[in-house]
């Protein structure tokens, strides 16, 4: 059975040490030719590393994170540079115009390169990856042959004239090739592919570019051709097979190993100047200095040190699961839009409703696993919830399915978010603004709630005369598409009929309709397929659950995405007659084993939760809710579960074990819908997805 690891967290420790070990060359005193072979080539994995999982991050999130990759790394650069100016004017190495070039490009340390080649090979690769990955990746690749004849093929390469003219221009304003041009997008870019190999393969296409590789590297020193020894041929290759290695024995993750392996290669320069300087002083200079193998050891533990004692000093921030949170299943959600995706014709594209944070979900999670899994277009609420999407990145369509006042229709067109039209009212002030705005004109076709009515063919002409509105959405909501009663089929069937009428009639009089929709999750799991719609706004379907358990006609293979747990926090026993909680509402009838749970009325539970009949999870056995529930707390009776002790989990909505506590069942006690129950969850649950 394959074993899994935090591969990748694990593997920046032993990255960071490779950084150490080239700098401070550990085995020069034994062997040289093994010095050479650790330190400049197996040793010159670590910094493709590092940029590879750069980029299979930002690459896992479609790069919607680069802002903030781009503001941590020059933070992390400033801070840097700040730490070493003083080395700097004692070497005497601030000068002019060649401190500013080596601020940008070089980095005014020797292992300070990284940043700034981080930061512009990001943008790079985020530019390329807009074309594709085979077309991006063959850019990089060509920058890095570029890259490769300036580094460590460069004596056999400017042979040629011409070429030593071009590298001579190129040095004249870079130092080395090791830049973020020509070296950073390739690794950036493998990363962001996360290719997948069968562990053979991997492990020998490793093993066997790892000797190809070190065939070249020895080649290359015996003809002495090398200006610098960081880009090899077959290193893009011996980092796809390891890379691919890590990811197939990489689960869960330690994000203390991040902060740490990351503290090691900023300070380690540092120490280095602290153990010579401390072996100077004690007179150690031939065992701390000149055997270069505990000169090694001394830096990586002098730096180790430092990093831990700086790990310890900075704040620390309360773990997503200390209290009570949601946990997101996004294996469930992925699998939920290919199977409604596969269930809409051709043509016909999902919208993900994900308003009200996505339902309790978590909208900026849940709308970056969508965008992952091929959705485009996405429907809030209010124009709060369309900004808070584009500030996390989130491109394609977001349709405001709310009021937007006039007043803010400026905002509408700096978010480039889509409006709809509440009104015949509501659209000509939107008009009045003078803004260019993106509309979907809202027909109401019997649910008497928003939108024009869909016979009033004057008024609806009369919104597409407005020279400001731009109409590229038609749609309509259908009121009782959750139903099966035959009452409410007909009246789902007429306002289908009305809908279809005006959309025809638009088309007949020569006005665009856009993007038709009248599809919610009921729509699609009750109605047969609409051929002429090209939206399904699907929302509480999307996450694996139905309103009810109110039978379907098309019932379709969704699993739930969100389970609720939080903490024990007590355990104690009850005598018989005793009471708990507030308005002594549990008195215990025989002895009973009672629990304190990290989760109330505040978290979006309903306070007569405990009366309806409520219970928990815990250990995979029920436990029913006691007492009133608290705004911050719950009673549970564990008699039933007497192996329960502070810190167990407690689940309220999801598996455990073999039980599972449905979201549609605990809506049902509580009188009301998931679509309630979920949305009240409270935003102080922190949302961990796996």
């Amino acid at each position: 059975m394959k074993r899994s690891y935090p591969a990748l967290d694990m593997f920046r420790l032993i990255a960071a040490a490779l950084v150490v070990a080239i700098h401070t060359s550990p085995l020069s005193g034994l062997t040289e030719a093994g010095d050479f072979w650790l330190t400049r080539v197996l040793a010159r994995i670590a910094v493709p590393f590092f940029l590879m999982v750069s980029g299979y991050f930002l690459a896992r999130g479609n790069w919607n994170g680069t802002n903030r990759f781009l503001q941590k790394t020059l933070f992390l650069y400033a801070a840097s540079v700040i730490l070493y100016l003083p080395v700097n004017f004692y070497n005497g190495n601030i000068s002019g115009l060649d401190w500013v070039r080596r601020l940008l490009l070089d980095g005014t340390l020797y292992h300070l390169w990284y940043f700034p080649a981080a930061m512009l090979g990001v943008l790079i690769a985020r530019t390329l990856a807009r074309a594709g990955l085979p077309a991006a990746l063959s850019v990089a690749g060509v920058l890095y042959l570029i890259g490769l004849g300036g580094d460590s093929w460069y004596g056999i390469c400017t042979r040629i004239p011409v070429i030593n003219i071009f590298y001579n221009g190129i040095f004249s304003v870079c130092t080395y090739t090791r830049n973020g041009l020509f070296y950073a997008p390739i690794f950036l870019l493998l990363g962001a592919a996360g290719f997948r190999l069968r562990r053979g393969l991997a492990a020998a296409g490793g093993v066997l570019a790892l000797l190809a590789m070190s065939a070249e590297a020895l080649f290359l020193r015996a003809q002495n051709v090398q200006r610098h020894d960081s880009m090899y041929l077959f290193l893009p290759l011996l980092m796809v097979c390891l890379f691919s290695l890590l990811l197939d024995a990489n689960a869960g993750e330690r994000k203390s190993f991040r902060s740490f392996s990351l503290l090691i290669y900023i300070l380690h320069p540092m120490v280095i100047l602290l153990v010579r300087g401390g072996a100077k002083a004690v007179g150690l200079q031939t065992l701390l200095i000149e055997n270069s193998l505990v000169h090694y050891l001394a830096v990586l533990a002098g730096s180790c040190g430092l990093a831990y004692v700086l790990c310890f000093l900075r704040p620390a921030r309360p773990g997503a699961k200390a209290r009570a949170w949601r946990e997101l299943d996004l294996s469930a959600l992925r699998h939920n839009v290919h199977v409604l995706q596969s269930s809409l014709p051709a043509g016909c594209a999902l919208m993900g409703v994900v308003k009200a944070d996505a339902y309790g979900h978590g909208a900026v999670t849940v709308a970056r696993t969508l965008w992952r899994s091929g959705v485009r277009a996405f429907a809030v609420a209010c124009l709060t919830e369309g900004i808070a999407l584009r500030k996390a990145g989130i491109r394609g369509e977001i349709l405001i399915l709310g009021y937007t006042p006039p007043e803010e229709a400026a905002l509408l067109l700096r978010w480039r978010l889509s409006q709809m039209v509440a009104d015949a009212a509501h659209g000509q002030s939107l008009a009045d603004t003078g803004f260019p705005l993106r509309i979907h004109l809202g027909l109401d076709t019997g649910m008497h709630r928003l939108g024009l009515p869909a016979d009033d063919y004057a008024a609806i002409s009369a919104l597409y005369q407005r020279k400001n509105l731009k109409v590229v959405g038609i749609f309509s909501h259908l009121c009782v598409a959750d139903s099966l009663a035959e009452s409410d089929i007909a009246y789902t069937e007429a306002q289908l009929t009305r809908f279809y009428e005006t959309v025809a009639w638009l088309r007949a009089q020569g006005f665009p309709t856009g993007r038709v929709h009248i599809q919610a999750s009921y729509g699609v799991l009750n109605l047969p397929e609409q051929q002429s719609c090209d939206y399904a706004r699907v929302g509480i379907a999307l996450y694996g659950v139905r309103s009810s358990d109110a039978p379907v006609r098309r019932p379709l293979d969704l699993q739930p995405v969100l389970s609720l747990r939080a903490r024990v926090t007590s355990v104690r026993t009850l005598a018989a007659g005793e009471c708990a909680g507030y308005d002594r509402a549990f008195q215990a009838g025989r002895a009973t084993r009672i629990a304190a749970v990290s989760i109330g009325y505040a978290d979006g539970l309903p306070r007569s939760l405990p009366q309806m009949g409520g219970y928990v999870l815990l250990r995979g056995k029920k436990c029913p809710l006691i007492g009133r529930l608290c705004m911050d707390q719950a009673l549970i009776d564990v008699t039933g579960a007497p192996e329960a002790e502070t810190g167990d989990i407690v689940t309220l909505i999801g598996c455990d074990g073999p039980e599972m506590l449905r979201a549609e069942a605990l809506a049902a006690q509580c009188g009301t819908i998931t679509n309630e129950l979920l949305s009240r969850l409270g935003g102080r649950l922190p949302v961990v997805a796996r």
